[in-house]
This record gives structure tokens, C-alpha cells and sequence, in this order.
């Protein structure tokens, strides 16, 4: 099967090579045979009932500094395409909702990885309350006195923005904490949007796993273990990514959510689990494809494109 793939991304000049997980589907694409269009969200446009992307016509090689060729600009209709890999990274903001948007007019004719749709209605922070019994005690709200109440209730607590990403803006408010009240204050004054604040788990100090799952079957996982003094696990500020098989508990987990992340064509997504707690559900642009080859797991982007693959002999 030879598919025409476009991928909506950020700009592909910038990206490591050696962690970004779209470059490692482009790659695997292009060893199958695919045609890539690569294009940034900035350059989609609807008119009259069509969608259309101005980018390039690209080839990529695993070389640093050498890792893509593009041919003349070109604008394509991508109705004509078989496969738009939705890409770009969060922020979760209007400018990326516009987009699922615009690829729902094209979705299923032309597969979106993920589905449109269900990206749009499964914000990674939000998405996991449909599974109150996998989650950690959770207060999502921009009301002061609930949040008090929380931290009077649970003592340690994490405090974030419900729609950041990458670790940014994540405070950890122990007991007695008098910066509570500065922090909500600031948070108010950077956004109308509501916090989310759940109850420390002192098991991130074994880390924090990242578990792929492909069609809503487990594929691999790695954990993250955070940086001395650091809350946060993300390997961009200090996380340390280290070898992991998958618990019973967090089998548990995947049996849960899997069904309904295939049903809802959410083909590549990346889940964190903290001990034994489901807390995010990662659908925008799940990464973890070479960390995960590193430590001798599975090649994760030949499982994406045999389940894209599968889909398209299906339709």
C-alpha cells in the first residue's frame, strides 16, 4: 500500500531529531513507500467547502543537521490525500481547535491521525475525569475557596494550568504553604481559563511513566524519574528516562481506556501514570518513540502506520 501522507507539524527546521516523535513517523512513512507533504498549521485554509495546505513535498534522512529536502512549494487540496497526520504540539488554545475544525470537513474520507473530533473533545488534563476511579483525587475549578478547601483537605497538592503543557506552570503547594494565594492570583491574571489541582503522589519520586498505546492496545512505555528537587518529570527539565515494564495496576489502566480511545480514532496516544494513578491521557502529539527504541522496546511508529495502514484497507 503506498499512501499520500501530509503532516501538519511545527517547523520542521527546529526540531531534535533524536526525540521528536513525528520525524520518527515521517521516517518510517517514507521507508514504506509514502509521499509526505509537510505543511505548518499557520498555512491551512478553508474556502468554499474545501481545505487546502501550502507547504512542500518532502523527503527526510535521520542526519543531524541534513534531516529534510523540500521540492517547490505547492498548495494541495487535502481531500485529495489519504492520510493528514495532526501533529503540531499543544498549547491547547483556539488556534489549535481551529484546525480540528477545518480537517473534520475532510476526516474519514482522508484520515486524520487523530481524529479530529476527538482530539478536540479529549483535552489531555480534562480527558481522564471520564475515569474518576483511575484518577487521583481531582479538583478542577478557578474558584479560590474550593481550592483551599482541597489543600486543607489533601495537605500536599499539585496546582496547573488545565490547558498547559510540557511541565509548564506545575507547582507543587505543600501544607502551610503561604504562596498559595500569590500563585492564584497570578494564574488569574495570565488566564480566564480553569486550574486543575490534584493530590500529590510522593510515587513521581519513582517516576513518572509514559505508556504508548497504539489503536488502544499497549504498546510501550518508559519511565521518567524526576531531577533532584524537581516536581516535574519532563525530560526537558531534568527527567531521567529509564527502562519499564508495564505493572498490573497499569494494565488495569489500559484495558480501561483502551476501547474507548479506539473507538474514538485516537490511533497514537501517550498516557502518564504516577504509581497508581492515571493522570493525563496525551492525544495532541504524544511523543516517547525514541526514548523507547533506546531502551530496547518496540519500534512504535511501524505499529502507527501498520494501524494507519489497516484503517485505510478497511474504508
Amino acid at each position: 500500500m503506498t499512501l499520500s501522507v501530509a503532516i501538519q507539524m511545527d517547523p520542521i527546521h527546529a526540531i531534535d531529531i533524536g526525540g521528536d516523535s513525528t520525524f520518527a513517523l515521517a521516517l518510517e512513512a517514507q521507508n514504506r513507500g509514502h509521499t509526505l507533504f509537510y505543511y505548518e498549521p499557520k498555512n491551512l485554509s478553508y474556502r468554499d467547502g474545501r481545505v487546502f495546505a501550502r507547504g512542500h513535498y518532502l523527503s527526510v534522512r535521520h542526519e543531524k543537521g541534513n534531516h529534510y529536502s523540500f521540492k517547490p512549494e505547492a498548495v494541495v487540496e487535502l481531500s485529495d490525500m489519504d492520510v493528514v497526520l495532526l501533529r503540531q504540539d499543544p498549547p491547547y488554545d483556539m488556534a489549535y481547535l481551529t484546525t480540528t475544525y477545518v480537517l473534520q470537513r475532510i476526516h474519514p474520507k482522508t484520515l486524520v491521525v487523530n481524529d479530529p473530533v476527538h482530539v478536540r473533545d479529549a483535552p489531555e488534563k480534562l480527558f481522564p475525569i471520564l475515569w474518576p476511579e483511575l484518577i487521583p483525587p481531582t479538583l478542577v475549578t478557578n474558584d479560590r475557596a474550593a481550592i483551599r478547601a482541597f489543600r486543607a483537605e489533601h495537605g500536599d497538592v499539585i496546582v496547573k494550568p488545565l490547558y498547559g503543557n510540557a511541565g509548564a506552570g506545575v507547582f507543587r503547594i505543600r501544607a502551610g504553604d503561604e504562596n498559595l494565594g500569590s500563585l492564584l492570583e497570578t494564574f488569574e491574571k495570565l488566564s480566564r481559563e480553569p486550574l486543575i489541582v490534584q493530590k500529590y503522589l510522593p510515587e513521581v519520586r519513582k517516576g513518572d511513566k509514559r505508556i504508548i498505546l497504539v489503536d488502544g492496545v499497549p504498546a510501550g512505555a518508559i519511565n521518567r524519574v524526576p531531577a533532584e528537587g524537581e516536581a516535574r518529570s519532563n525530560m526537558h527539565v531534568g527527567g531521567r528516562p529509564e527502562a519499564t515494564e508495564l505493572t498490573a495496576r497499569e494494565k488495569e489502566i489500559c484495558a480501561a481506556i483502551g476501547p474507548e480511545l479506539k473507538a474514538r480514532g485516537l490511533i497514537f496516544v501517550g498516557i502518564d501514570v504516577i504509581g497508581d494513578y492515571l493522570t493525563e491521557i496525551n492525544v495532541t502529539s504524544p511523543t516517547g518513540i525514541w526514548e523507547i527504541r533506546r531502551f530496547g522496546g518496540p519500534d512504535i511508529a511501524a505499529l502507527v502506520w501498520d494501524a494507519i495502514e489497516a484503517r485505510r484497507k478497511a474504508a
